[in-house]
């Protein structure tokens, strides 16, 4: 927040862990009303696959060098995206089955 221009909002994308409902974070919003959470939606796993990709180009490219500018980091990942994609694999999702859906109310069962 140190390093932000005064009233620059700030969106921070999270999925729904019970980690991002705590009264800290419900605190700092409050102390910080230019910063707004947005959920990614419920049953979204088809954004892990893409979750997986940037944690990869993070882990081959942007953890393994030095960028002398913004272009230069632009160039080595467009180098490297070439190389990835020679043999892609092809992700198929589907949720196919509402029934299965977590609703508000859970089921209590006993032993």
């Amino acid at each position: 927040m140190a390093n932000q221009p005064v009233g620059k909002e700030i969106h921070v994308i999270a999925d729904h862990l019970s980690a991002h409902n705590t009264q800290r974070v419900t605190d700092f919003l409050q102390t910080h009303s230019q910063v707004h959470l947005q959920f990614t939606p419920t049953y979204s796993s088809w954004l892990n696959p893409v979750e997986l990709w940037f944690a990869k180009i993070e882990r081959a490219v942007i953890a393994r060098d030095v960028f002398t500018s913004v272009k230069d980091l632009e160039k080595k990942l467009m180098r490297y995206i070439p190389h990835y994609t020679k043999a892609p694999k092809i992700v198929k999702w589907k949720y196919g089955d509402p029934s299965r859906r977590i609703g508000t109310q859970l089921p209590v069962t006993g032993h």
